[in-house]
């Protein structure tokens, strides 16, 4: 069996290779999606191999986002079932609604598409359906952010209760992970506008929490 040390590497791999191509490549990428309807009717079309490619690296992010679960499962196991059983659970939700995300945001290239050779014809028509889809994917994506925020907060969680790593290192990815659910995907849901400022703590900590894994594993203490 691989010991809590050498798993702690690789799931440290996993979180920064996650944290590329599930949590922030994807999202630059999908930049010409965020100007919402009308604007996205031809600003995807004319970037289309760009969204393509971060629908792509998405799906990649989601697997690793399920590695990470299978791979920390028999080290969460040793020290609380229920725990492994929810981070696992976790990240697969996470991994099906970043799937239902990209196939959003391929239908408005879709239609992006559909417009730009139709000449600009029925523009009214295509501006309504826009409306619609771009509101599907928006509120698809705020699906896929509570599910991220659900998993990185097991994640942590376990981490600080199973004294995996420093309970300082897991405290400041539990707070991490609150401040972005606070300011980009609570507002999301009440309507207002996201606080971008709040997430942006979140990123050096997961590095950070990356790094040290890869060097330093899962503390082995009562680890048999």
């Amino acid at each position: 069996m691989k010991s809590a040390k050498n798993i702690g590497r690789t799931v440290g791999i996993l979180l920064l290779a996650q944290l590329a191509a599930g949590l922030m490549l994807p999202f630059i990428l999908m930049r010409p999606l965020l100007a919402g309807a009308p604007g996205f009717l031809t600003t995807a079309a004319e970037n289309s191999f760009q969204i393509r490619a971060a629908v792509l690296v998405a799906f990649v992010g989601s697997a690793l986002t399920v590695g990470l679960g299978i791979t920390a499962f028999p080290v969460f196991r040793r020290y609380g079932g229920a725990a492994a059983l929810c981070f696992l659970c976790a990240c697969v939700i996470s991994c099906a609604l970043d799937t239902v995300h990209g196939a959003t945001a391929m239908s408005m290239l879709s239609l992006s598409r559909e417009y730009v050779n139709s000449g600009g014809a029925d523009a009214g028509l295509y501006q309504l359906v826009g409306a619609a889809v771009a509101s599907a994917r928006r509120w698809a994506h705020a699906a896929q952010l509570a599910a991220i925020g659900a998993w990185i907060f097991v994640f942590y969680a376990s981490l600080w209760r199973f004294r995996l790593v420093p309970r300082g290192l897991a405290a400041l990815g539990l707070l991490g992970i609150m401040l972005q659910f606070t300011g980009v995907t609570l507002m999301m849901i009440l309507g207002y506008p996201v606080i971008g400022a709040m997430a942006m703590p979140l990123l050096p900590i997961q590095i950070t929490a990356a790094v040290w894994l890869m060097i330093r594993g899962f503390k082995e203490d009562n680890y048999v």
